[in-house]
């Protein structure tokens, strides 16, 4: 059976008639580009037409939020990106943002402020976390799944966001294996400060992304699951270099998805 095809519409295309979205969805670079990431985007966009969430995404307006120009030092390119999408989304009244990224989460929450970019901004688990609370969706009760959850640094770390992932993947079916170094002090998956973009010989020692699947692996989860685009990209590299790598991989949005009570 081949997937329901959704209508997404843009905000151009709501403004045009009037009308105004419930939430903005803010795909980001990895879930538009990224052949893997876009799963999570397909998945997110089906729980929120499930639940009847009137959102609506930028399109061709959205670009990069300059998190991976300002970590890597490039303040100009920065603040030249933040500008341009602030003055995007204060054009359209913007008030609420909801995105899988956390980076984006982190910039839109806590730096483009600065800028005059004010907006109630969510990560994905802690708006859904939200819906499951006020009943507008209806998680599976059964827990028949061994999971083990992989701890963003700027989800955990940086905004204290530590319940919400976990408190979803219960909901819906899962028994949670902690990994050390979890919840506020996550182990890095070594992506952060624009080093998933940094060209640069190997250096000696073990790379700190197949330390963290090591870690997770450890748990005896069948099953990681992750909440960032950045995350998932390094520790399926690897995943696809261990010498043993029998453990399923799927975004926090992907494993709900597949457990929704759509009726």
């Amino acid at each position: 059976m081949e997937d329901t095809i959704y209508k997404v519409p843009t905000m151009a295309e709501l403004a045009s008639r009037g009308e105004a979205p419930e939430v903005l969805f803010w795909v980001g670079c990895a879930g538009s580009f990224d052949d893997r990431y876009k799963r999570v985007t397909k998945a997110f966009v089906k729980i929120l037409h499930a639940v009847n969430i009137k959102f609506a995404v930028l399109g061709t307006e959205e670009s990069c939020t300059g998190d991976p120009a300002r970590r890597a030092g490039n303040e100009f390119l920065f603040q030249m990106q933040a500008m341009n999408n602030i003055q995007v989304l204060n054009n359209y009244a913007i008030k609420k943002i909801v995105t899988a990224c956390p980076h984006c989460f982190n910039t839109f929450r806590n730096e483009y402020p600065q800028f005059g970019g004010d907006y109630q901004v969510y990560h994905h688990s802690e708006f859904l976390a939200e819906l499951v609370d006020q009943g507008r969706i209806k998680p599976t009760a059964q827990s028949d799944k061994t999971v083990t959850y992989h701890d963003p640094c700027y989800l955990g770390r940086y905004a204290g966001k530590v319940d919400e992932p976990r408190d979803l993947l219960v909901r819906f079916g899962a028994d949670v294996k902690e990994p050390v170094r979890n919840r506020e002090n996550p182990y890095c998956c070594g992506a952060g400060g624009g080093l998933l973009f940094a060209d640069k010989e190997e250096e000696p020692g073990s790379r700190i992304s197949d330390v963290r699947f090591k870690q997770l692996q450890d748990t005896g989860a069948e099953t990681v699951v992750t909440a960032c685009p950045f995350c998932s990209i390094m520790l399926k590299g690897a995943q696809s270099s261990a010498p043993q790598n029998n453990v399923q991989f799927v975004d926090l949005m992907t494993f709900v998805n597949g457990r929704l009570n759509k009726a």
